[in-house]
């Protein structure tokens, strides 16, 4: 469409579409679709918003025609022996269809009242004539004179046939033209059809790469838009109907049983992300002036390839389980070298912000966008392929990405929107550390942890990997203000699964772990809500576990335990009196030195330093009313002292929590950590133990995920709002605390040269999590989470996809839209077409109207934001 002229006719003719006379399907209008606009921005800029829900709530019949019409020219150029041929069988009709249906698609999704027809008109049987029906025979004499008795001839009634759903067949044809000669690959002497599925790039499945044009990878974009588009209805259901009821179209995909298909798809998707290299020669700053293509294709095939692998399909309770295929032939991967190249590009993308703070002109190197998604992808392939998971850890590859999820947690601990990211990290270390050998593997020396950027770099650090890690959770603890008390059994859970195996703790990494018992025995800890004792029983296993299985390797760790004695002897005297006793008394201590006191028994020290947690304590009476608790102003579960910091979450269900928080969540949330059940923990399990779960069932299956496996969950309740702590309550669990093998040790007045009798080392436990559907739903709304937000900024490649649209998995956030700047220049050339599109939409007239029952698009002068990303 090289002028306004053409733009205006079509503008003209969408105006047409929601009036409210039904338009005939044989009607040429219809072509003006796939025949007028000249690019995706066209399609997008003129089709608006408030058209297509004008078009749908006035005129439903219009649309279905629109569709139909698209789907129909789609399917008829599939088939076409001479596609793409610009004269008979163009190729910009079939984009055109495609991104009018990317364009429609969302603002149907959106609308509840059209639930019942969506799936009747996208997911039900149809019918159609059948092939070799001959039409009924004209009369061309009548005979009259026939015979009064002669029986009438009967009527030859049309004959019809059941046709598979027209979401199917859409589906099918766009997979189809990702492997289309001409259209999304190259032509080649071989090819004796035109749809061969073959993979683009080299890696797995493929030793080579095909040659590729900027055209080519502009049409793959498009289908990959469009099949993200078909997918996305799980952005207009709630996160905790979303695993239950799940999204028709990404079912269907990943049910096929086509082996071949699904290995292509696989496979082509994996390679072109993973053989991405962002740090080829360029100009510098070149990525602020326009947008890479590339990148977006890239960023859409990543995310397509995780919609459907993280997909978890709907049981209907009728014989076995369905088989995520894409999911399941990912955890077959098994090859050597498969491994080595997924490994190799996902370090790749990881490793960029770390390059990037150390090149010589800052952020002239382009970042990638797609780190989140990228970690989630390394999950995924953690939790679903054992061989890979061996592979990480076995090859030295454990430390490495170890170091890299540390930088990430550590880097969005106390950003609002990155706090999933944050979540993710810490469950895809606790994945890590089920492998023994991981946690065998952490006693090598980090030796290059000062190359480190800032964030995650220790000062004057000598110590193992493990002493690393430690010294990481419990800086996560402790300065996280609070974000992340949800993942507080994640972390413990990380320390227990390794702790059978570390050997020279060294003194910085003993001291946080003494610090993090200090603070987790206090009373104002163990009294604020009715589960914080569990990660107290949680901690006391680690140290067991150090204790038990390398007692002789430990002399720091064991010394420390020693100038702790008075804590350890009095939490075994703990009573709610002595407690309440020990509240009071810190808060007067606080009074008196000038601090605001302690409002919430949920609040204790958080930033002592190494020297006071390690000194003696004082006291004399075995209670810990008269231990003293770590002074400070930091506290676990504590909150900055502004009022946005102090409106915290609830602590999800199936998690306990340092602290109850009793406000609201903040409204600028996709949504509060209450609304987000994480997996839930499992109690530790031995090799025999974790030998007798079901049959067939991996560590971290996705599949039945309400069966008896959650006769293994932790009895961990919900931390109630208003909670009045009793000496019943504290009777039901202060027995059970692991404090035998600690008060054994500290039986003897200096630490014993060998283990004592009678401390018998139990066979180390490995502490899993298990998928719930809710947690599932949490999961699957993070990632279209990433997905909204990086198609929410229009730039050249992104259109905007579902902006605009009333998504219900997440809360959208509208934020004051920023002037012109290096990445988003407003000159002359913007301002003309702006003015060019306004007079257009004017021309509507009354027709505007905001009846739209999605909500007013009308966001000038607004931009768009999405958090808890």
């Amino acid at each position: 469409m090289g002028n306004s002229d053409s733009k205006l006719v079509f503008k003209q003719g969408i105006f047409k579409l929601s009036e409210p006379d039904a338009i005939p399907a044989s009607d040429p209008y219809w072509r003006g679709f796939w025949e007028l606009p000249e690019s995706t921005e066209d399609a997008f800029s003129l089709f608006s918003p408030l058209d297509v829900r004008r078009a749908r709530d006035s005129s439903l019949p219009n649309i279905e025609t629109l569709i139909l019409a698209l789907t129909t020219r789609l399917f008829t150029l599939r088939q076409h022996r001479s596609f793409p041929n610009p004269e008979i069988a163009p190729e910009k009709h079939a984009l055109n269809c495609i991104r009018v249906l990317t364009r429609m698609l969302p603002f149907l999704y959106e609308a509840d009242h059209l639930e019942v027809w969506e799936d009747k008109f996208f997911w039900a049987k149809r019918k159609r004539k059948s092939k070799g029906q001959t039409a009924k025979p004209e009369v061309l004499f009548d005979e009259s004179h026939k015979e009064e008795n002669q029986d009438p001839q009967p009527e030859v009634e049309e004959q019809f046939e059941d046709v598979r759903p027209l979401g199917e067949e859409l589906v099918d044809t766009l997979i189809d033209m990702l492997f289309y000669v001409g259209f999304t690959l190259p032509y080649t002497e071989r090819s004796r059809t035109r749809v061969t599925y073959a993979i683009w790039q080299k890696g797995v499945g493929s030793n080579t790469s095909m040659s590729s044009t900027s055209q080519l990878e502009s049409n793959r974009t498009e289908i990959l838009r469009l099949l993200l588009t078909l997918s996305s209805k799980s952005l207009y259901m709630p996160a905790h109907i979303l695993p239950i009821k799940g999204a028709k179209a990404v079912t269907y995909i990943t049910t096929c049983p086509d082996k071949q298909l699904v290995l292509s798809l696989l496979c082509l998707q994996l390679n072109t992300v993973l053989n991405y290299n962002p740090a080829t020669w360029r100009v510098p700053y070149d990525h602020m002036v326009y947008k890479d293509p590339k990148q977006i294709l890239v960023s859409y095939c990543l995310q397509f390839l995780l919609v459907l692998v993280l997909y978890s399909i709907p049981e209907d309770g009728k014989g076995p389980p369905p088989k995520n295929y894409f999911r399941h032939f990912l955890g077959r991967l098994h090859r050597p070298q498969d491994f080595e190249f997924l490994a190799e590009g996902m370090t790749r993308t990881l490793n960029q912000p770390l390059q990037a703070t150390s090149s010589y002109l800052p952020g002239s190197q382009k970042s990638l966008k797609w780190a989140s998604e990228m970690i989630m992808l390394f999950w995924e392939t953690l939790q679903c392929n054992k061989r890979f998971r061996s592979f990480i850890i076995d090859t030295d590859r454990g430390h490495e990405f170890m170091i890299l999820i540390i930088f990430y947690a550590m880097e969005y601990k106390t950003v609002p929107s990155k706090q999933g990211v944050v979540r993710m990290c810490v469950f895809l270390l606790q994945t890590l550390s089920t492998e023994p050998n991981f946690g065998k593997l952490l006693n090598r020396d980090f030796e290059t942890q000062q190359t480190l950027p800032a964030t995650i770099k220790l000062n004057e650090f000598r110590g193992t990997y493990a002493d690393f890690l430690i010294i990481s959770i419990h800086t996560l603890i402790t300065s996280s203000k609070g974000k992340l008390d949800a993942i507080y059994p994640s972390l413990l859970a990380t320390i227990n699964n390794i702790a059978p195996y570390i050997e020279h703790l060294n003194a910085q990494a003993s001291s946080k772990l003494l610090h993090l018992f200090a603070s987790m025995s206090s009373p104002s800890f163990l009294l604020a809500n009715e589960t914080n004792y569990s990660l107290l029983q949680s901690l006391l296993e680690s140290m067991n576990a150090i204790i038990e299985h390398q007692y002789r390797e430990n002399k720091v760790f064991i010394q420390g335990i020693f100038r702790h004695r008075k804590r350890f002897e009095a939490l075994r005297s703990f009573t709610l009196e002595s407690g309440q006793k020990g509240i009071e008394r810190m808060k007067q201590r606080k009074k008196e030195e000038g601090l605001e006191p302690t409002n919430s028994p949920g609040r204790m020290s958080r930033n002592s330093s190494v020297d006071s947690i390690r000194s003696p304590l004082s006291s004399r009476v075995s209670s810990l009313s008269n231990v003293p608790e770590e002074g400070g102003t930091f506290a676990i579960g504590d909150d900055d002292d502004s009022d946005e910091e102090n409106q915290e979450m609830l602590p999800t269900p199936s998690q306990s929590s340092p602290s109850t928080h009793n406000s609201p969540s903040r409204n600028a949330s996709i949504s509060s950590s209450a609304d987000e059940p994480l997996p839930t923990q499992l109690r530790g399990m031995s090799e025999k133990a974790r030998g007798k779960m079901p049959a067939g069932q991996p560590s971290f299956s996705r599949q039945n995920s309400t069966t008896s496996l959650s006769s293994h969950a932790a009895a961990l309740t919900s931390p109630s709002i208003g909670f009045d702590p009793t000496a019943h309550w504290i009777d039901s669990w202060l027995p059970t605390l692991p404090l035998h093998t600690i008060l054994t040790l500290l039986s003897f007045p200096t630490p014993p040269k060998q283990l004592p009798s009678g401390l018998d080392p139990t066979s180390p436990r490995i502490h899993l999590f298990q998928w719930t559907p809710l947690s599932l739903g949490w999961y699957e709304s993070l990632l279209w989470g990433f997905i909204f937000a990086s198609e929410m900024v229009v730039q050249k490649g992104t259109v905007g996809v579902w902006n605009g649209t009333a998504v219900r998995l997440f809360k959208v956030e509208t934020a004051a839209a920023q002037g012109p700047s290096l990445m988003k220049p407003m000159g002359a050339v913007d301002a003309v077409g702006s003015r060019l599109v306004s007079g257009v939409a004017s021309l509507g007239g009354g027709r505007r109207d905001a009846s739209a029952s999605g909500g007013e698009d009308n966001r000038a002068g607004r931009g768009m934001s999405v958090r808890d990303v």
